[in-house]
């Protein structure tokens, strides 16, 4: 069955604006950490600049994941089964025996599986995106949860539990992780020919298909780098509390998305960055750690959430009508 295609090709915001934007991004994280380094007194604190490093760097890297997906106009609502289920992967593989890296190793390729397993419901069955991956979402979770008979694995690998812990040059090994998931991720989206396909798809997939991108390949390489950038997330999340559970995570897909809207991704599909994501991911992360900071209802991080989301999503809409 061939793979859906859009009539009119979505408007692309001009780089002028494209470029204010993220400045704009970049300013409103500064005015954050600013106005928190006023309001509390422990917000520049190391310990706590550590912990928003590390509390922004998982849902960061799952955000680029799922950027390259909605730049194709698609969205993957599984990335925070994908997470618990290769935490559960990891410490099942290092429980039985398994050698650190080649357990990586595996994790990932189950990654690199449910990812072409995604594109193949949508390329080959016509199923809609949203609901392949939300079908993903509940059966990964089932599956963990059968593996571990509903309890949690414990890992006794302590270079691995310590890694999560450790600083390099003062800057936490989680946050170098996110760059070395965006460096190639830049290069990959902004100066490959298959970034310039993950535009043309989401801009007009029959266009792109005349033009002679191969549209099928390049949905199914966009999905099987949002669930492999989850699972490495997964690794990452095992190795910081020590344990594999298919119920952690609950959620993350949210905030991943969230993260890549609030950074420039259109939900139209055709335009994102790699950039705006991280900026966004960290903007949720401080809004959050300044919340906890200032005694603030949890509550209230939500609704936060929700209603960035909603001035972003509205000034994207004006980007692409000051684009026609």
């Amino acid at each position: 069955m061939s793979v859906e295609t859009t009539t009119e090709a979505a408007p692309v915001p001009k780089k002028g604006m494209n470029i204010l934007f993220g400045l704009t991004l970049l300013g409103l994280l500064l005015f954050l950490w600013l106005l928190l380094g006023l309001s509390t007194n422990s917000f520049w604190t190391s310990n706590n600049i550590s912990n928003l490093l590390r509390q922004g760097a998982m849902t960061a890297i799952l955000a680029v994941g799922q950027t390259f997906v909605i730049i194709t106009a698609g969205i993957d609502l599984s990335v925070g089964a994908v997470v618990g289920f290769s935490s559960v992967t990891i410490a099942w593989l290092l429980a039985h025996g398994v050698p650190l890296w080649p357990a990586i190793g595996i994790t990932l390729l189950v990654g690199v599986f449910i990812g072409a397993f995604h594109a193949f419901g949508i390329v080959r069955m016509g199923l809609p995106a949203f609901i392949i991956t939300l079908a993903t979402l509940t059966s990964l979770r089932g599956i963990g949860l059968l593996i571990t008979n509903g309890s949690t694995i414990s890992i006794t690998d302590e270079s691995f539990a310590n890694f999560s812990r450790a600083d390099f040059l003062g800057v936490p090994s989680l946050f170098w992780m996110v760059i070395v998931v965006a460096i190639p991720a830049f290069v990959f989206l902004h100066l490959s020919r298959w970034g310039r396909y993950l535009f043309a798809v989401g801009s007009n997939r029959e266009a792109a298909r005349l033009s002679g991108v191969n549209v099928e390949r390049t949905i199914y390489l966009a999905y099987i780098l949002s669930s492999t950038c989850a699972a490495f997330v997964g690794i990452l999340l095992a190795s910081r509390i020590g344990i594999g559970n298919a119920t952690q995570a609950e959620g993350w897909e949210l905030q991943a998305i969230a993260s890549s809207v609030i950074g420039g991704t259109s939900l139209f599909g055709a335009v994102g960055s790699v950039h705006g994501p991280l900026l966004g991911a960290f903007i949720l992360a401080t809004i959050n750690n300044g919340a906890n900071l200032l005694n603030l209802n949890s509550f209230w991080q939500r609704i936060i959430t929700g209603a960035l989301i909603i001035i972003i999503v509205y000034f994207d809409q004006l980007r692409r009508c000051g684009s026609r």
